[in-house]
């Protein structure tokens, strides 16, 4: 009888949770997509589905905005008026927000994934961790949806995609609208039991969340750092330093959410008239 392969099996192992992954992912995001591809289709009289995908496809390469970020605008914004040539004729261009942080500046903006990995990066630093994650509030399904990471295993990403309220401590960062420290993962009574488990299980020991803020005082996303030893209390300095990543991030998703998205939207809506008078 032929022993098993243990390089095989791990092989194999590696392979499913990887379909695993595949599936979960598209589950999220296929609802939103196919939700945006039947606005498209209807909007602008294309003969199928596919069309309306390449549509929103071809206005989120050409844009340079991810398709799940324009598709979940197209959801979520008021639909144009018909007899106008722009979607949104009467809005104010703003110049964009600076950065000031010392992570965006040695690394630069230039686009929202790198302004993202920017945050995380200097929000790590000051909490002196290798484990984090950005996350963006959900317009479509509201709470919050996590877009980047570091040190962090599959699973944990997995389980965290998406989170609501109640259940962890980003959440309530989130619902106060201020900095959450966590000293004690297995005693914060914040945790539900599955999401206590999974975040002990990936080492991490205590978390610090801060939320991301526009000038209104609104939440638009989340920075996390995770530590595998037992947090002391921040300094008013470390506080501050992490203020002003939060304040300062929070004002240029926002810009980039009514320009840089919106920019993408008018070209998709020019696309599509085009479409719909060949």
């Amino acid at each position: 009888m032929t022993e098993p392969d243990p390089d095989s099996e791990r092989t194999e192992l590696a392979r499913l949770r990887a379909e695993v992954r595949d599936l979960r992912a598209r589950a999220v995001t296929h609802p939103l997509i196919a939700h945006a591809q039947g606005i498209v289709q209807e909007r602008y009289a294309l003969p199928d589905s596919d069309s309306a995908f390449a549509l929103i496809r071809r206005a989120s390469q050409q844009r340079n905005v991810r398709m799940h970020t324009l598709a979940e605008a197209l959801v979520t914004l008021p639909r144009p008026d018909e007899r106008a040539g722009l979607w949104f004729p009467r809005r104010t261009r703003t110049t964009e927000p600076p950065l000031t942080f010392p992570a965006a500046r040695a690394t630069g903006t230039g686009s929202r994934s790198a302004v993202l990995s920017a945050v995380l990066s200097q929000t790590l630093t000051v909490l002196q961790t290798s484990m984090g994650n950005v996350q963006i509030a959900d317009r479509a399904r509201g709470g919050l949806r996590l877009e980047r990471h570091i040190g962090l295993s599959d699973e944990f990403v997995d389980f965290f995609a998406h989170v609501g309220a109640v259940g962890t401590s980003c959440g309530q960062a989130a619902v106060n609208v201020a900095q959450i420290t966590v000293p004690d993962v297995a005693t914060d009574p914040l945790f539900t039991d599955r999401a206590r488990e999974m975040v002990l299980a990936e080492g991490s020991v205590s978390c610090h969340s801060v939320p991301l803020t526009t000038a209104g005082g609104l939440c638009v996303g989340m920075v996390s750092g995770h530590l595998d030893h037992l947090i002391a209390p921040l300094t008013a300095a470390e506080t501050k330093a992490l203020d002003v990543v939060g304040a300062e991030a929070g004002r240029w998703l926002a810009w980039h959410q009514r320009t840089v998205v919106v920019d993408a939207l008018e070209h998709l809506h020019a696309l599509g008239r085009s479409n719909g008078r060949r």
